[in-house]
């Protein structure tokens, strides 16, 4: 898939465009990329998707923001893996937000994209103050020669699939739901970096997945599996993801994963951390000792649910 930062001048060649945030390529949205790729392929033109980064609601109000699912790198990859053959990430900022619908289409969609087809979701908007709809997208396509059609909400159970649908169940520990409207069990990749080596004075020495900046969107002991190691197959392992309250008082979010019968080192790996089963919330102790009983536990725990659930 090429990526490219920001959108032509001119397009080199037309296309068929979807248009999103696509934060965390949920079932939904891979119903919609599904479209996207048939009809790329029918045409003969590359599949391509125009997101936005960083997503319109941490421009308005980054306190109010919602947890993010996928990091933008992770979002490429899935979208990837969905058959995108372009994807435009698109610098969300003043300028881009000042935009009218009219020079949307214009500037962007008819010159820049030159789009031959373009699908949207239900309920997609565009351009200052969200003058642009589906209607306005209809008339520019009879003007300028482009087909437009949107796909329904897909459900699942009576459930409408939305990322804030994923987001709540993350946030009740329900994995199995969140997976459900995914279509995958929910993961965190990242590069693993240099920690504090408490978990390895404590007995479990854990791999320290980097967060950067982001805000996660579940908290607590899970029981995990991990990717990206040296290995044939995943590796089973017990993770914490949280702000540490017994030892750091930053507030900053960890995610840390005492990976079992590992020995090798791993800094610098990009690992992906796939959420299993929520064995408790995260939790203050009083003493080291009350933390390091706790972990031996949870480390039990997590072995025997692998167990349990492994064929």
């Amino acid at each position: 898939m090429q990526v490219f930062r920001g959108i032509p001048e001119r397009a080199d060649q037309p296309s068929v465009l979807t248009i999103g945030n696509f934060d965390g390529v949920h079932r939904g949205h891979q119903a919609l990329l599904s479209l996207l790729t048939e009809k790329a392929h029918v045409l003969g033109l590359p599949a391509a998707v125009l997101t936005f980064e960083p997503h319109p609601r941490e421009y308005f109000s980054a306190a109010d923001a919602p947890a993010r699912l996928s990091s933008l790198r992770e979002k490429l990859l899935l979208l990837a893996a969905s058959g995108v053959e372009r994807a435009y990430v698109c610098r969300f900022n003043a300028a881009f937000a000042a935009l009218s619908a009219e020079n949307f289409i214009e500037d962007i969609l008819v010159r820049g994209l030159g789009v031959r087809h373009l699908y949207i979701g239900d309920d997609f908007r565009f351009g200052a103050r969200r003058r642009g709809d589906f209607a306005m997208l209809q008339a520019a396509g009879r003007a300028h020669g482009f087909g437009v059609e949107s796909m329904a909400t897909l459900d699942v159970a009576g459930e409408r699939v939305s990322s804030s649908a994923v987001r709540a169940a993350l946030a009740k520990g329900e994995l199995d739901h969140a997976a459900g409207l995914l279509g995958r069990p929910y993961s965190i990749a990242g590069r693993v970096a240099h920690g504090d080596k408490l978990g390895r004075q404590l007995g479990y020495p854990t791999a320290n997945i980097q967060l950067k900046h982001r805000r996660p969107a579940l908290s607590g002991v899970f029981a995990v599996s991990v990717e990206g190691l040296l290995a044939s197959r995943s590796v089973q392992g017990v993770a914490n993801i949280g702000t540490r309250p017994t030892v750091d008082g930053s507030g900053r979010p960890r995610l840390e994963v005492h990976l079992f019968d590992w020995q090798q080192e791993c800094y610098g790996a990009h690992l992906r951390v796939h959420f299993l089963h929520k064995l408790r919330q995260e939790q203050r102790f009083e003493s080291f000792d009350a933390l390091t009983a706790q972990i031996r536990r949870d480390a039990d725990d997590a072995r025997a649910w692998h167990a349990a659930h492994t064929n």
